[in-house]
């Protein structure tokens, strides 16, 4: 995340032009070759280095890629990044520019205006309501986008909280086996994304863990605003290429923030049935 005392060390730079580890592959099938050691290896194998793959062939480094053409690249891997993934019809929004700002320290009063609403339309279907993302980290730049994540006890069971996040103001975009994204509709600002999960989940643990380990690591959070910053640059017209380029960076965040859970003891905090902004230890 930075050249600094708590560097984390990340993946080939944004405009590099990535191979893929650990094979060859064939150069007629860019994306089987690109889906056998992501099988493999998970998310240290990027879309980025998909792109690299095809852009290679022409000479090209992975962001002189056109446009249309990253896109259908990442239609095509979303599939393989999230196991069940689907949209649904209708709910897609027009294409917005990346944008990261400086940190607002109004973003802690928008979630908590946001999780008044969730919890009055959800009720007891919210075993928790947390702040995460960039936002809920103080002092680390982001994109102006409230990020809340909504534990149910069973997340197939949409019949559940979908109708009360549809009367909340939101819709559901995407389902995959592990989350629901539940944006505000295309004819609104992109506002806030609620992501709900099961709770007791890898996923709910992962983005709290994530959170709780910037809040209190300066050095890490500072050099991830650095990657963010960067990859916005180079990516700017290109979401899943903005969020692919953070992915090793991500990852081996997420490897230190074990390491420091297992030290200090840090567990996923309950606090009824929604959970306070600020979870985690400190220090």
């Amino acid at each position: 995340m930075g050249a600094m005392a708590e560097r984390v060390s990340g993946g080939p730079a944004p405009r590099e032009r990535p191979g893929v580890p650990g094979t060859d592959g064939d150069p007629d099938d860019p994306f089987g070759t690109w889906c056998r050691p992501r099988e493999d290896q998970g998310r240290r194998v990027s879309v980025l280095h998909l792109y690299g793959l095809v852009a290679a062939r022409r000479g090209l480094q992975a962001h002189q890629l056109p446009l249309a053409e990253r896109r259908a690249l990442g239609a095509r891997a979303m599939a393989v990044i999230w196991p069940g993934f689907e949209t649904t019809p209708g709910s897609g929004r027009p294409d917005e520019p990346v944008e990261i700002v400086p940190p607002d320290p109004a973003w802690v009063e928008r979630f908590q205006t946001w999780r008044a609403r969730l919890a009055e339309h959800l009720g007891p279907v919210a075993e928790r309501i947390d702040h995460i993302g960039s936002t809920a980290v103080p002092h680390l730049a982001a994109k102006p986008t409230i990020d809340v994540q909504v534990s149910v006890a069973d997340l197939d069971d949409e019949g559940r909280y979908r109708s009360p996040l549809h009367a909340a103001g939101l819709q559901l975009r995407s389902r995959d086996a592990e989350h629901r994204y539940f944006p505000p509709p295309p004819e609104r600002s992109r506002e806030v994304h609620v992501h709900v999960c099961e709770a007791g989940s890898v996923w709910e643990r992962r983005h709290l863990l994530f959170r709780d380990f910037l809040r209190t690591h300066p050095g890490a959070r500072d050099a991830y605003a650095a990657v963010k910053r960067h990859a916005a640059e180079v990516w700017r017209d290109d979401r899943i290429g903005y969020t692919e380029a953070k992915s090793h960076l991500i990852l081996d965040v997420l490897d230190r923030a074990e390491g420091w859970a297992t030290a200090c003891g840090w567990t996923v905090r309950w606090s009824g049935r929604t959970s306070r902004a600020g979870s985690g230890p400190a220090g």
